[in-house]
């Protein structure tokens, strides 16, 4: 893969002249995803705890812009590993590329990387598929196996490039319009949900899907503009900057997650300074002059000991990318960037203890089973009145509610499409609410 390429500030399903401000193309980008209401909704989107009371802890939103920041710093350090790396061989494509514009690339896709997460977090994603394999697996029928397998597999990043190029400003071809360099660091995992005789790969870039059927032509767009290596029939390598991106989203999922578990009182002070005292202090275990200094607070020590650790694991996550570099500009690598590296078996450690004390705490599975009662059951309304020829009358009357831009699929296919679009999009609180309302649990004030 080349950086001439791989950098490209053009946009998807556009042609015309590039815009003159003073702001780079992916500056734009990054204003564009922060203004799209699909970005506003991840207020009330869950994060690690559904509907939480605590104004502290981090909803979608907050965790994106986090992530978003870690990724700027990555994605610049990394920019001058590489315009340094191929100054040797005189890429002329870098001469005018300054590291910040790998930053700016890396910041705007990982504030949008969670921009197609369902409500109710995974267990969102989780309900969905759910509710196809059972009850909703009839309407699958006489549509293809890669049609199929989009449903059966319901896929928060697939859903993701869906919004950044098909539902936000959905007159446009091509949605947003965002750069083809932004949308390939966007893209984790750049396949098809279904491929003939896939071997279930281990692989850190086929763990899941990217994109639908229905997008497989925008994203093969994106992937030959990028010139991505094709493996095989919708299967592409990573691009190179998608590797910065996960590792932002491990490195504040990984910490911040532990940090809103002690806020919350799911794990203790003592066992949350030990777990990242670990990953915060330097070679020879010193976290710091500052951190004795804090004394009693024991919140202030956490946020210390907090953002010592990810300025440790930005600076891991770099060396790792310099050392795997040969591979990765050849689409040969397939671990993520943190597992090569020595805080790995720490990494590990805390995610087991979020595992045990954070994800599987009473009220988040309470709430997360609530979930697939929830979406299942939206989905149990607007399915029928989107994809029945001979509606029943409370079909017409759930049709009249569903927002006409989700009302014009043309096949079966693309109304089942057009239900997950919908759904998917709510928030936590208006799927919660509208799922009253359509049970009749719950009838509109005024």
């Amino acid at each position: 893969m080349e950086w001439s390429k791989l950098l490209s500030s053009s946009r998807l399903c556009r042609n015309d002249e590039q815009n003159k401000d003073v702001r780079s193309e992916f500056q734009r980008d990054y204003d564009r995803i922060v203004y799209s209401s699909a970005f506003r909704r991840l207020q009330d989107k869950t994060q690690v705890f559904p509907l939480a009371e605590s104004d502290y802890v981090r909803t979608r939103l907050t965790h994106s812009i986090e992530v978003s920041c870690v990724g700027r710093s990555l994605g610049t350090l990394a920019g001058k590993l590489v315009i340094e790396t191929e100054a040797s061989f005189q890429e002329a494509s870098l001469q005018d590329i300054q590291p910040s514009e790998f930053g700016n690339i890396v910041a705007a896709a990982c504030l949008a990387h969670d921009i197609g997460n369902p409500p109710f977090g995974h267990s969102g994603e989780d309900a969905i598929s759910s509710w196809f394999k059972g009850e909703g697996n009839k309407y699958l029928c006489c549509l293809s196996e890669e049609e199929k397998a989009d449903f059966l597999k319901f896929e928060g990043n697939a859903q993701g490039f869906r919004v950044l190029t098909r539902l936000q400003s959905a007159i446009n071809r091509g949605g947003l319009q965002l750069t083809y360099a932004v949308l390939g660091a966007y893209c984790k995992y750049p396949r098809a949900a279904f491929i003939p005789d896939f071997d279930g790969s281990k692989k850190v870039s086929e763990k899941k899907f990217g994109f639908v059927q229905g997008d497989s032509e925008l994203f093969k767009e994106v992937a030959e503009n990028l010139g991505l290596k094709n493996k095989q029939d919708n299967a592409w390598s990573r691009h190179p900057l998608a590797f910065l991106m996960e590792a932002a989203d491990d490195i504040c999922y990984r910490i911040i997650d532990l940090e809103d578990g002690h806020r919350l009182g799911k794990v203790a002070f003592e066992e949350t300074e030990k777990m990242l005292k670990e990953v915060a202090s330097d070679k020879q275990g010193d976290t710091g002059n500052s951190y004795a200094l804090i004394d009693d607070d024991k919140k202030g020590k956490i946020e210390y000991l907090r953002a010592k650790a990810i300025n440790n694991l930005i600076t891991e996550a770099v060396s790792s990318f310099k050392q795997n570099y040969e591979a990765i500009m050849n689409g040969t690598f397939e671990s993520d960037l943190l597992s090569q590296t020595e805080y790995s078996s720490l990494l590990d450690d805390i995610k087991e203890l979020s595992r045990r004390k954070v994800y599987a705490s009473p009220n988040v599975l309470q709430i997360e089973a609530a979930g697939f009662e929830v979406l299942g059951g939206l989905l149990e309304k607007v399915v029928p009145a989107l994809v029945n020829e001979d509606k029943t009358s409370a079909e017409k009357k759930v049709l009249q509610l569903i927002p006409p831009q989700f009302t014009k699929g043309k096949n079966k296919y693309e109304k089942l499409l057009s239900a997950t679009d919908f759904v998917s999009g709510m928030t936590d609180s208006y799927a919660v609410t509208l799922y009253r309302r359509l049970r009749g649990i719950e009838l509109p004030r005024g």
